[in-house]
C-alpha cells in the first residue's frame, strides 16, 4: 500500500488549504482513511477519518473548520482546512487502515506534508 499526500504549504492565519492523499496498491477491506498530524516536539495526533460508508470523525480542535471527504473512484481522500490557526502548524500524515483479519487492523502511513500557518 502506498499513500501520496500533497497540498501542504504556508498560509496566513484565517486562510485555507486543501490536502489530498491518493492510495494505491492492494486496498481490500478499508476500515477508514484520514489524517494525523505532528507538530514539532509533539506526539502524532489524530485529526480526521472517513469510513467507506462516509462516516466522518474529527478531533475537537478542528470541528467546524476542517472537512474530510473522499473520492472512491480515485482512492483519494481530501482534507479541506479553513480558518487555519497557527496551532494547526504541523506535518500532516495521510493514513489508511485495512482489516487484515477478524481481530487485526493494519494502518499504513504516507510521507507527510508540511502545513505552516503564520500569525
Amino acid at each position: 500500500v502506498q499513500l501520496q499526500a500533497s497540498g501542504g504549504g504556508l498560509v496566513q492565519a484565517g486562510g485555507f488549504l486543501r490536502l489530498s492523499c491518493a492510495a494505491s496498491g492492494t486496498l481490500f477491506r478499508i476500515v477508514d482513511m484520514g489524517w494525523y498530524r505532528q507538530a514539532p516536539g509533539e506526539r502524532r495526533e489524530f485529526v480526521a477519518t472517513v469510513t467507506p460508508y462516509g462516516t466522518t470523525n474529527y478531533t475537537d480542535s478542528v470541528k467546524g473548520r476542517f472537512t474530510i471527504s473522499k473520492e472512491d473512484a480515485k482512492n483519494t481522500v481530501y482534507l479541506q482546512m479553513n480558518s487555519l490557526k497557527p496551532e494547526d502548524t504541523a506535518i500532516y500524515f495521510c493514513t489508511v487502515s485495512l482489516r487484515t483479519s477478524i481481530q487485526s487492523i493494519q494502518r499504513y502511513w504516507g510521507q507527510g506534508t508540511q502545513v505552516t500557518v503564520s500569525s
